[in-house]
């Protein structure tokens, strides 16, 4: 009886919110800011599309859809995003595959990893510069190694091409884990009843990364239907595509409803796909570790010429990746490419001189949004793992809305909410920020409840027990166990703040610009040396502060394990 009364038993925030002011504050202040740079913003999208002097109507989206080009701009983004999908989730895979099951050395794994992330830290359309180098009318490939005149590199299969080259890496991402926590001994299992190589891989491993895949074609449709800077650059008048078409709406036609009630059209078929997904992952069951795991033995692996033959198609994507960010840093110093090829620095005086405006607010931007997004993710993630409230669950949700839904339509939805009064921000750097925060926090709030579930909340009891306040146990217990998904959501904040323009480009200003929004123009007005030396300085600026961030991480991991030595010493 003495043991149940001085144990401390579960302390959950439900119970600690009447007398913890610092708990119901971050609560209130976080539902605040939701309220008004989530909800707010998709409910005046809502309104906009389909309210007309306070009365509700279906009007508008029947009007956009009897237009035969916007039904036509649809199919194609959802024939754009599904082969995205599919294309993007097999390269994702072929790579993954290769890194966790051909016995690479580490040498061999990071610079595959170098080569194949080296789209996620670069503008999404620097894609598209480089295909424009390599197959347009003067570029490298169709004409200066085939001889063909006048190739025409716009349409539908090198915006697939380009937009797949994108994208994958993020299938990459998602299913390397998936394949490296199934087991072996699963594998040896079926080995061990005579199945073959072939029928293992295809009933035993293909089913178990079944989440992995699922997750990542909508990954990789969601990031289709959102891009609209690459089919801009690419696809041409004959292949238009839905997010192109919102924005000629808002920025040609200066046409706001037509532009949200576009955006209505892009979000549908986002959701069913996201609902689609959701029902076939729930179909199966994929549990690959449990508590009776034992030691994993060293596995079949593959047979030596399936293990070349994916070393092989790993590398070569690589190396094209490769040679595609090579095209585009000479482009940046020859005068013309394809026609006048002497080396010169014109381009980047361009960049410091003409450019040095949006060069520094895209700085500033960056370097504000990214410790606020940081912290923000923490702290949702703490409060979603471990808080007990009423609305814990709503809360997870909105603050993973913006991330979910296609970038065309949060920035629309902002530039329809914050242009007009009660609250007017467009044209300040304030509503750019709030943009990047709550559109991708969410890694950081991910990876904080991923951390958080892997940490006992005894450690945390004991220290409220011993009287200390919630805020004080965060402050000096939880933040420096959830470091990395701190600095996890800094990095990813910094680098969509660098490249990111599927969402910001409703919200630039003459007074707030970006780099990405300066290669778009010099794309559009075919000035590719320019817009090739934005695309490098870009790149080179992401990955010194990753690699600065990935130190700083280094270093302080190394700080709290000789503080946790010294501490156990000492006791």
């Amino acid at each position: 009886m003495a043991e149940a009364e001085t144990r401390p038993g579960r302390v959950g925030l439900a119970a600690m919110l009447p007398r913890d002011p610092a708990l119901a504050a971050a609560i209130l202040v976080i539902w605040a800011l939701l309220a008004l740079f989530v909800i707010y913003p998709l409910a005046a999208l809502l309104m906009r599309a389909f309210v007309a002097d306070g009365t509700f109507s279906l009007e508008p989206l029947l009007q956009v859809l009897a237009q035969r080009q916007h039904r036509v701009a649809l199919v194609n983004s959802l024939i754009l995003g599904a082969l995205v999908g599919v294309i993007g989730t097999t390269l994702g895979f072929l790579v993954a595959f290769t890194v966790s099951r051909a016995e690479l050395g580490k040498g061999w794994v990071r610079l595959i990893d170098i080569a194949t992330l080296l789209p996620l830290i670069s503008p999404p359309f620097t894609t598209s510069i480089a295909f424009v180098f390599s197959f347009g009318p003067r570029g490298l490939i169709t004409h200066d190694l085939l001889g063909l005149k006048a190739a025409n590199v716009y349409g539908l299969y090198s915006t697939l091409a380009a937009e797949s080259l994108t994208y994958f890496p993020i299938a990459y991402l998602a299913l390397r884990p998936v394949l490296s926590a199934i087991g072996t001994n699963l594998e040896d299992m079926a080995f061990s009843l005579g199945s073959s190589r072939w029928r293992v891989f295809r009933t035993v491993t293909l089913p178990l990364c079944v989440p992995g895949l699922a997750n990542s074609f909508l990954l990789l449709f969601a990031a289709s239907l959102a891009d609209f800077a690459t089919p801009l650059v690419l696809a041409g008048n004959a292949f238009p595509v839905l997010p192109t078409e919102a924005y000629l709406q808002i920025t040609g036609m200066f046409d706001l409803k037509g532009g949200a009630v576009l955006s209505f059209v892009l979000l549908v078929p986002a959701v069913l796909v996201f609902l689609a997904q959701r029902q076939w992952v729930a179909r199966g069951h994929y549990v690959t570790i449990s508590g009776k795991a034992g030691p994993q033995s060293a596995g079949q692996g593959l047979s030596p010429s399936a293990r070349w033959l994916l070393i092989a198609a790993s590398v070569l994507l690589g190396l094209f990746i490769v040679y595609l960010y090579a095209l585009l840093l000479y482009a940046s110093v020859v005068v013309a490419f394809g026609a006048n090829h002497a080396l010169t620095l014109g381009h980047y005086k361009v960049v410091f001189t003409d450019g040095l405006k949006a060069i520094k607010d895209t700085l500033i931007i960056a370097f504000i949004g990214m410790p606020l997004g940081g912290l923000f993710g923490v702290l949702v993630g703490y409060l979603v793992a471990r808080g007990e409230f009423a609305g814990r669950r709503a809360m997870e949700m909105a603050s993973m809305a913006n991330y979910a839904l296609p970038g065309t339509i949060v920035g629309i939805a902002y530039l329809i909410a914050f242009n007009d009064p009660p609250i007017e921000l467009a044209g300040t750097a304030l509503i750019i920020i709030a943009c990047y925060i709550f559109r991708y926090s969410p890694t950081g709030i991910r990876t904080t409840v991923a951390l958080l579930q892997q940490i006992d909340k005894s450690i945390e009891e004991a220290s409220l027990s011993l009287g200390a306040r919630s805020f004080t146990t965060f402050r000096r217990i939880t933040l420096p166990l959830v470091m990395p998904a701190f600095f996890a959501g800094l990095g990813v904040v910094f680098i969509r703040s660098m490249t990111a323009i599927s969402a910001t480009i409703f919200l630039v200003s003459i007074g707030w610009s970006l780099i990405t929004v300066r290669i778009l123009e010099n794309m559009t007005e075919l000035s590719l040396g320019p817009a090739a030396a934005f695309s490098v300085f870009v790149i080179v600026i992401v990955m010194a502060v990753t690699s600065l961030i990935g130190l700083l991480l280094e270093r302080m991991k190394a700080s709290l394990g000789d503080t946790s030595l010294s501490g156990m010493a000492a006791g």
